[in-house]
């Protein structure tokens, strides 16, 4: 379940992309290191954002587009802003139109991205080209993305509307290395450039995909616990089983001599010994059973993107529960038959 989800696309391209909050002169000399990591040939692509990529900041409502009513107006959208470069930079992927450039379309500070739930709930078949009208500022609409993960993965993606520079500053600075060159070669020739023009601060900088693992810390923390104590308990019913197999078989020793003196085969008397622990095994996971699928299936409920508990995942676990159960028994059931019925009868 923890990989399903771990494996479901994100929407845009982590590998090699770094960004940095933009303190300092990062924001005046913007231009300055963006030009000159491109020409040393340290990134293949810049842009800036007024958030990471992996974190939700603002959201707003009020926006009224063709054909939306009064009750859109309180339609809450993710809201941040994406300059020049933003779709390549991040591996995002177009759909419909274009991405925002004010280098090219002097008009584009006033441009708006939409994600596809932005572009289902707002009912736009042909979005772009559409005029938007967000605080008494009207926004043309000229491009809409596949829907990207920007918040938790583990819930449905929100409508966002990604707007030009206009409207809000920019707070981080995205950079999608080269990856022509090793990650740390990238950083040593990257780390001289932001302090030629950001002097002041000390170069920090964030991976991509590190943030976007960290969204899965607390399950994977969960899952290595439940991982632990399963163990633990595993190990303890089985010392459980083997000190009742040990008591039982010495209860049972002179009843083991006499059936071998009859004739009994050390298999027969292994199977003898083992079936009654199989019985109380099979006994107890057909009440578990029900019990484990009610727990799984209830906590599966709180995810919109999850798996289904399978009937599969129950045979194999009750295939296992015998296994362990045969060879945790069976060093003491063998013994106990292959055992001189001299020794045990001689009191008798």
């Amino acid at each position: 379940m923890f990989l399903r989800r771990k494996g479901r696309d994100a929407g845009y391209n982590r590998d090699n992309v770094v960004y940095s909050f933009m303190q300092g002169d990062i924001q005046k000399n913007y231009a300055m290191i963006r030009d000159e990591l491109i020409s040393k040939g340290v990134v293949t692509g810049v842009t800036r954002t007024s958030q990471p990529m992996t974190e939700h900041w603002s959201d707003t409502w009020g926006f009224q587009w063709p054909g939306s009513t009064a009750n859109d107006l309180k339609t809450d959208f993710n809201y941040f802003a994406s300059d020049v470069g933003f779709v390549n930079t991040l591996g995002l992927k177009l759909i419909a139109g274009r991405d925002i450039n004010t280098q090219i379309y002097l008009t584009d500070s006033n441009a708006i991205l939409l994600n596809e739930a932005a572009m289902k709930i707002m009912r736009l078949k042909d979005p772009v080209g559409a005029m938007v009208k967000y605080n008494n500022t009207s926004w043309h609409i000229v491009g809409v993305v596949k829907d990207f993960i920007l918040e938790s993965p583990y819930q449905p993606i929100a409508p966002m509307i990604m707007v030009g520079p206009k409207d809000l500053s920019f707070y981080v600075m995205n950079m999608k290395f080269n990856p022509a060159n090793s990650i740390s070669d990238n950083l040593k020739k990257a780390e001289p450039i932001f302090k030629k023009y950001n002097p002041s601060y000390p170069f920090e900088y964030n991976f991509l995909d590190e943030q976007y693992a960290g969204k899965f810390a607390d399950e994977k923390r969960t899952g290595k616990l439940a991982a632990l104590f399963a163990g633990l308990t595993v190990f303890i019913s089985c010392l459980g089983l083997f000190g009742l197999a040990s008591f039982m078989a010495e209860n049972r020793i002179k009843e083991i001599g006499i059936r071998k003196v009859l004739g009994a085969s050390v298999l027969g008397i292994t199977q003898l010994l083992s079936r009654d622990f199989l019985k109380l095994v099979m006994i107890a996971f057909l009440i578990a059973s029900p019990v484990a699928w009610y727990v799984m299936h209830s906590w599966l409920e709180s995810y919109s993107y999850r798996v289904t508990v399978n009937a599969w995942v129950f045979v194999l676990t009750f295939l296992l529960t015998i296994a362990i159960a045969l060879l945790t028994v069976s060093f003491q059931s063998v013994k106990a038959a292959m055992s001189n019925p001299a020794k045990s009868l001689r009191s008798e």
